[in-house]
């Protein structure tokens, strides 16, 4: 299955802050040493981050998209599986603050269910392939490329979806699981070298996992990885407190955009 969406909103962006942010589904922050990749324990290192972030409850794929997009627990934005339903008070997420702000934003992802992250007429474009299609990772990344050389949008997301897969299949920290990893982290290296010079780059996750299975509060489940990498982006630390919900503010804040009033995170720069 694929599908391919192109929105013209209007002239370039004046600003020169640009954001990619890169979702690995299900990765696991201890997972990142063992996978026998050291791309991301590196920009780790030199950038802003932390392997002991929280994301929310249930600690599962839609509901913490869902959070990380507008910043409001899931009791607040309504998702609690990973079926969607019409928002009761609806919360504007990261894309439809920035089309406000004549901002382009691309999305590129292997999990339909993503696509009602953002609301109709406030992406550029909206790239899907069904990873059940097998080794969808690299072609998400080869078409986020692609469009970023030519298009340039001031914000792109792209997900990963194929460590979430395995890990159900064969289990948290499998190897299996952790090959995926791997290749996860081989795709984001390609992504950040052609444009770290252009964007500021944002990996994280939604949730973790256990045996072969997530949802659940658990360390194992609810802890995962934000790192912050870019030209004015001086290593450290991010706060004990770092939670899903702060990623949305953090990146408006890159683009010289307003968080929206209902938003509960805080920016992390």
């Amino acid at each position: 299955m694929f599908m391919y969406l192109l929105n013209t909103l209007g002239g370039e962006s004046s600003m020169n802050e640009k954001v990619i942010l890169v979702l690995v589904d299900g990765l696991r922050p201890d997972s990142i040493p063992l996978c026998g990749h050291g791309f991301l324990s590196e920009i780790a290192r030199k950038g802003l981050s932390t392997m002991n972030a929280s994301t929310v409850m249930p600690s599962v794929t839609l509901p913490c998209h869902m959070s990380l997009f507008h910043s409001v627990d899931p009791n607040r934005h309504g998702i609690l599986t990973n079926t969607w339903v019409p928002q009761v008070r609806p919360v504007k997420g990261i894309c439809e603050r920035l089309c406000e702000a004549g901002k382009k934003s691309a999305f590129f992802y292997n999990w339909e269910e993503l696509r009602d992250l953002s609301r109709p007429g406030s992406l550029h474009l909206n790239w899907y392939m069904h990873y059940k299609h097998g080794g969808t990772d690299d072609k998400v990344i080869n078409a986020a490329m692609q469009y970023i050389e030519e298009y340039l949008p001031d914000f792109a997301f792209i997900y990963l979806g194929d460590t979430d897969v395995y890990g159900h299949d064969y289990g948290w920290m499998s190897k299996e699981y952790l090959n995926s990893v791997n290749n996860a982290s081989c795709c984001i290296e390609r992504l950040y070298n052609a444009f770290s010079d252009r964007y500021t780059f944002i990996i994280t996750a939604d949730h973790g996992g256990h045996d072969r299975s997530h949802g659940m509060d658990t360390p194992e489940d609810m802890t995962i990885p934000v790192i912050i990498s870019g030209n004015n982006v001086k290593a450290g630390e991010l706060p004990a407190d770092t939670n899903i919900k702060d990623i949305a503010p953090t990146i408006v804040k890159l683009l010289g955009v307003e968080a929206d009033s209902d938003w509960e995170g805080k920016c992390l720069i």
